[in-house]
């Protein structure tokens, strides 16, 4: 009986973590810290990296929360669009989470489209990053500080 009571409590925990409510989006003032720690400069009520915010490509930064070690802290993808600046991949995001001291801090700067991965390393979530072609695209791992090419 006590088996099945400890299944069954497993299967309903990990059925609430599987359906946990995404993150809440970042506060304005949480945005802005964001955007900076991430090298993005504010223009004309906007947020951009590249230089290139006058052609039809072009697609200004945009954050976007995820939890990628299941610690209840999300983290931030910073993404930007642009042929002109990022290729035929058209994208280039920078990961950031907060650090011991509550600040943002980079822990991948990638041109391409990133992809998360079911594997870990150091409880966070491999990422592969893709982009056009056939791959093998390369993929990186946390190493307790950053992500890194695996």
């Amino acid at each position: 009986m006590k088996r099945h009571l400890f299944v069954a409590s497993a299967a309903l925990l990990s059925l609430s973590v599987a359906n946990a409510a995404p993150p809440s989006p970042p506060s304005a003032s949480e945005s802005a810290a964001i955007f900076k720690a991430a090298g993005f400069k504010a223009k004309g009520g906007k947020h951009v990296r590249c230089e290139d915010d006058v052609t039809i490509s072009y697609s200004p930064g945009a954050i976007e929360m995820e939890d990628l070690n299941a610690d209840g802290q999300a983290e931030a993808w910073v993404k930007e669009g642009s042929l002109f600046c990022y290729g035929n991949t058209a994208e280039a995001f920078v990961l950031l989470t907060k650090d011991a001291t509550g600040a943002w801090a980079i822990i991948l700067d990638e041109v391409g489209i990133p992809v998360v991965l079911d594997t870990k390393h150091k409880g966070f979530r491999d990422i592969e990053v893709g982009g056009p072609g056939m791959g093998p695209f390369p993929k990186f791992r946390f190493d307790g500080k950053k992500y890194v090419s695996k």
